[in-house]
């Protein structure tokens, strides 16, 4: 934890020690994030902040994370199964040439020869890879989440590579394939996995974590509750958004998207990308131009759509509908607030797509290009004539769509959209 400075509420400013194990802001109840000492990265490791692309996972990234593999201290902590560094692939598209610009897709799912693989076919693995690192940082040995699916996948994988102990709750609707995997790797390991089934959503799952599990001695790692790990996990997608790649490469010149499209449930992964562009602009890698963030949602539950449309800062609670994109199938979020600030801030926007849509998706660009969308990822395809209609999209803009996870982990709910088998 060289670079890291304190941790603070972006919300109402307040700060913390650097190494406080702790949950939400205590003056505003609102997510916490990772500082770091750039000026002191910039001049100790130079303004790439110890890039180091030979390697083929997200520690790539050297001084910009809160543990850095090239200090002998963070290196000890770090738990990587070869997380991160995942393709932008480009992705030609009758919309694309429709608009007169560039998809190119972030795919989390499966791995590409030449780069990384997430270890649970899910971007998850990014946050759980430094969450679970940070905990071993800081002496945790317990850790509990409330999932919808693949962050309890992640976590139960992670804590048995780094010998801690993890609970995941999760409802019995679960995708059969995350849960039994779960369910696997708790039989296997029942002294580091627990699996706890809770009817419901995250919301319901959420809650017997804070009843249950952290009165016994296990910290809370639910989205946006522990101090910025998953957030700094995740900000990697942007920051490989963003690093020399193909011939950007031989002048190591670091250039942002026009757009990013997200597939938003708690949104981590949008704060994340905003703070790596805030990060790399004050390294001087990037000037003040920013991508617009767009988050596509459910239209059975769409609370960061309606608080947009509306005007709100935040959002306001609701009911959650059923998807088959069941992470994007989250109600209600402390960290919403940031969200829709980023949102706003990059000139984006939010908009929600029916199941119909994704499962047209899914079907179509399977038949048509053989690629693998998983529900969520192909929200954002599914996303694009509205955001046409809008004027979000622009000719010669460089647009990345983030596929979050492989279908087959939504078996056996989608299978009969992929003729002839994955």
């Amino acid at each position: 934890m060289r670079y890291v400075s304190h941790l603070a509420c972006p919300t109402c400013g307040a700060t913390y020690p650097k190494d406080r194990v702790m949950n939400l802001c205590d003056r505003d109840g609102r997510p916490v994030q990772v500082v770091l000492d750039l000026d002191r990265l910039k001049a100790e490791r130079g303004p790439e902040g110890g890039w180091d692309p030979s390697r083929r996972d997200l520690w790539r990234f050297g001084g910009l994370l809160p543990l850095d593999v090239a200090d002998p201290v963070d290196r000890e902590s770090v738990v990587s199964l070869g997380e991160g560094n995942t393709p932008s692939l480009d992705y030609p598209h009758p919309w694309s040439a429709r608009l007169g610009c560039r998809f190119e897709v972030k795919d989390e799912g499966r791995p590409h020869a030449g780069f990384g693989a997430n270890p649970t076919l899910s971007f998850k693995d990014r946050g759980m890879a430094m969450t679970v690192s940070m905990a071993r940082a800081l002496g945790l040995g317990r850790l509990a989440v409330p999932t919808q699916g693949n962050a309890g996948d992640s976590l139960a994988t992670y804590a048995v590579a780094a010998g801690i102990e993890a609970a995941v709750v999760m409802s019995p609707d679960t995708d059969r394939p995350v849960l039994g995997n779960v369910a696997a790797l708790a039989k296997l390991h029942p002294d580091r996995v627990s699996l706890e089934l809770v009817p419901g959503t995250i919301v319901d799952c959420a809650a017997r974590i804070r009843e249950h599990y952290v009165p016994k001695g296990y910290f809370s790692v639910a989205t946006f509750q522990e101090p910025g790990w998953r957030t700094e996990g995740k900000k990697t997608l942007g920051l490989e958004m963003a690093e020399p790649r193909g011939d950007r490469l031989a002048s190591r010149t670091w250039k942002l998207p026009d757009a990013i499209i997200y597939p938003t449930g708690g949104g981590t992964g949008v704060v994340g990308m905003a703070k790596a562009f805030d990060e790399l602009e004050a390294l001087g890698l990037v000037g003040p131009e920013r991508p617009r963030m767009i988050c596509v949602q459910s239209d059975a539950t769409t609370p960061i759509v309606r608080a947009y449309e509306s005007g709100a800062l935040d959002i306001t609670p609701e009911e959650p509908g059923q998807t088959v994109a069941t992470g994007l199938n989250v109600a209600k979020n402390v960290g919403h607030i940031n969200v829709l600030r980023i949102i706003r801030e990059t000139g984006g926007c939010a908009v929600a797509v029916s199941d119909r849509a994704i499962r047209d998706v899914i079907r179509a660009e399977w038949r048509d290009r053989r690629f693998a969308w998983s529900p969520e990822g192909a929200a954002t395809l599914a996303a694009i004539p509205q955001l046409a209609d809008l004027g979000m999209i622009r000719q010669r803009d460089r647009i990345v769509l983030v596929n979050t996870a492989s279908p087959e982990k939504y078996l056996p709910t989608i299978r009969e959209l992929f003729d002839g088998g994955l």
